[in-house]
């Protein structure tokens, strides 16, 4: 394994095509070919065991373009793992491009002694031939910087902007309109949700719905058609032209599970080339299920670890993907022991010559025990801080101190600095794509999932949201603008604060799921972003706080703040008292910067009055409000429930450039 796995998958060369799959448990394994239209199968040969449980074979005449598929023989004992079924068409796991998207069909998971052959309902992979290498360059994205959450199909899907066949698509993201809107927002990073091959959970075609977040994947390397009809070109090409315009591209990776699910799942890959290896099972022979999902890829093993690298590098090397982040990534850190940041593999990841030297992001949690590993991944990986989304949305909501937003807003040093580490591994962030959209929190005190067809039992029942008196729509303008104000704020607490940020796309303009906390299953209005209905004015207050972090570098960075870079003030100008910072209805401060020789103070009012703050005098500088406002008496208003940002100037100058 560990000499061949590099030419796993088809590979053609001048003559033919060479085939290859890896199976430890197969006692024989075929490859498949088809016509050019996938239907009709026209050949089935048998492949040959060779070193390290490589099954491979050359096949003269196969060239570019032919549709092809593996089966495997071996013992059928899905109590032990052992699933192998050679009516089973199965997809090459080194597969680069698949003819058409999967679609769940119960036939899929049917037993062997049913002998289904489930070629007609399977897509077939493509020899695909990959053009050179790109040239390893360092990562544009920076910590500190913005990543703009999004997915794909949802994001165009509705833009006026984007011509008809390319909206939902990944070559919609190399569209003008949409790179100038990325740039105007001040996006350092798009995170492109998964856009691997997935296959609907088996609950949802009965219910009339599809899979919308694709965190179901079947392969790790061929993209879905819906998402890159172009194929692999589709991607390189929009990775690039996003990279011109100062735009890195972050891809969400699920090496955590596969959608073959449990043992009523379908068989589609993994599951019917070797189970036992590259799933993780319980000694009884029952699978591990520590991603609620079904099944758990077996991080601990060479066969997957192979894949999860090979993958990694593919998309590094072949599309110029700048970083990763890894859904559910303690599955990567587990063995029957439990986690482990000392894992083989997340030390394969740290030190690889390629996928090392990218941005490494970990959602540190999964269902398993010991499955809340918060700060717990070690460098370079950043980390989905959940603490900060909590601990800000509480603050607003009104039950939560002002010690837990400070904490928050200085890099969350009681989760990263417990190292001795002096910058912040934290991505702070509102919302995200799983649970409430960011204006919905401020709109619902209560998730609304009934069109997920499970009786809202599903999804989170604390969201940390307020719905200002009115639950969902409503056309009370008291209520509409207090949910703006509240909106405004909480972007402004996202933009002051320490480490690197993540915006959801749409969130900065106040997009809607309807209370939906759980809109996987939704590919439909309710994720599909209207950009029609917009809020200009809040889009307008994200670009501005966008680019202010942008332009001063005492924002911005990934240092831990400690008391030379930071005062903590209450709105009389003294520090604040102890008794302040443990009272819970204290809800104002100032956190005033000091970095290379420049001043910043964010003024955060909770409260409902507005409030005036005194800031620190300095003989010949007055402070300056982005709105242009200039006191010389050191004295800035802010209204209720707001953050003001206030720059230090010399007595004399304005500057323009901060005003939004």
């Amino acid at each position: 394994m560990s000499t061949r796995h590099a030419q796993l998958g088809a590979k053609p060369d001048a003559s033919g095509t060479h085939f290859a799959v890896w199976s430890s448990a197969a006692e024989r394994i075929w490859v498949s070919l088809f016509d050019a239209t996938g239907e009709r199968e026209t050949a089935r040969h048998e492949l040959s065991r060779g070193a390290h449980e490589v099954f491979a074979l050359h096949l003269p005449g196969v060239s570019e373009g032919a549709r092809y598929g593996f089966r495997a023989e071996g013992a059928y004992e899905p109590d032990r793992g052992l699933w192998f079924d050679p009516n089973k068409l199965l997809t090459d796991p080194y597969a680069l491009t698949l003819d058409r998207p999967f679609t769940y069909d119960p036939r899929l998971g049917a037993p062997r002694e049913a002998a289904i052959d489930t070629a007609p309902l399977m897509p077939k992979c493509v020899v695909t031939r990959l053009p050179a290498a790109l040239p390893a360059q360092p990562p544009l994205f920076q910590p500190g910087g913005l990543i703009y959450e999004l997915n794909v199909r949802a994001f165009t899907m509705r833009h006026p902007g984007v011509a008809k066949d390319k909206q939902g698509t990944i070559a919609a993201l190399a569209e003008p309109v949409v790179i100038e809107y990325l740039q105007k927002l001040g996006v350092s990073a798009v995170e492109l949700m998964p856009i691997t091959a997935w296959i609907d959970e088996r609950h949802l075609p009965t219910l009339g719905l599809r899979n919308a977040w694709g965190y179901n994947p079947v392969n790790y390397l061929a993209l879905d058609p819906r998402l890159a009809p172009g194929g692999q070109s589709e991607l390189r090409d929009a990775v690039a032209a996003l990279k011109r315009a100062g735009i890195g591209t972050i891809l969400d990776v699920v090496f955590n599970h596969t959608g073959e699910s449990d043992q009523w799942g379908p068989t589609l890959s993994l599951r019917g080339l070797d189970a036992r290896s590259y799933f993780r099972h319980a000694p009884d022979g029952t699978l591990v299920n520590d991603t609620g999902t079904g099944n758990t890829l077996a991080c601990d093993h060479p066969a997957a670890q192979h894949l999860i690298l090979d993958a990694l590098r593919h998309f590094v090397l072949q599309s110029g993907i700048e970083g990763f982040r890894f859904d559910l990534a303690p599955i990567l850190g587990r063995d029957k022991n439990g986690f482990s940041a000392k894992s083989a593999l997340l030390q394969s990841l740290r030190s690889d010559p390629v996928v090392g030297s990218r941005t490494l992001i970990a959602e540190p949690w999964d269902i398993g025990a010991g499955g809340y590993q918060l700060g717990n991944f070690r460098a370079p990986f950043l980390e989905w801080n959940d603490r900060y989304r909590d601990d800000v949305r509480r603050f607003w909501r009104g039950d939560g101190g002002l010690g837990a937003l400070a904490t928050r807003l200085a890099g969350s040093s009681d989760i990263f600095g417990r190292s001795g580490e002096d910058e912040t591994r934290s991505i702070n962030f509102l919302a995200s794509h799983d649970g409430m959209a960011l204006a919905d929190v401020t709109a619902y005190c209560e998730k609304h999932n009934a069109a997920n067809g499970e009786d809202n039992r599903d999804g989170h029942n604390e969201n940390l949201s307020w719905n200002h008196g009115v639950e969902g729509p409503s056309g009370n303008a008291a209520v509409l603008r207090a949910r703006r104000a509240d909106l405004k704020a909480m972007l402004g607490t996202l933009f002051a604060s320490v480490g690197t940020i993540m915006l959801t796309a749409g969130d900065e303009f106040g997009r809607t799921q309807k209370g939906n906390n759980n809109a996987y299953a939704q590919d439909n209005d309710t994720t599909w972003l209207d950009w029609e209905s917009a809020d200009a004015d809040l889009l307008g207050h994200a670009s501005a706080l966008s680019q202010l972090r942008k332009r001063h570098p005492v924002l911005g960075h990934a240092r831990l703040l400690t008391s030379k870079d930071v005062q903590w003030l209450s709105p009389t100008g003294e520090a604040l008292s102890a008794l302040e910072w443990e009272e819970p209805d204290s809800r104002k401060l100032a956190m005033v910067l000091t970095c290379e020789g420049e001043r910043l103070a964010v003024l955060v009012n909770g409260g409902h009055r507005a409030s005036l703050f005194r800031l620190p005098e300095v003989s010949g500088v007055r402070w300056r409000t982005l709105d242009g406002e200039c006191r010389e008496d050191h004295l800035v208003e802010s209204p209720p429930r707001s953050v003001v940002f206030a720059i230090e100037e010399p007595v004399g100058e304005l500057l323009n450039e901060d005003r939004p």
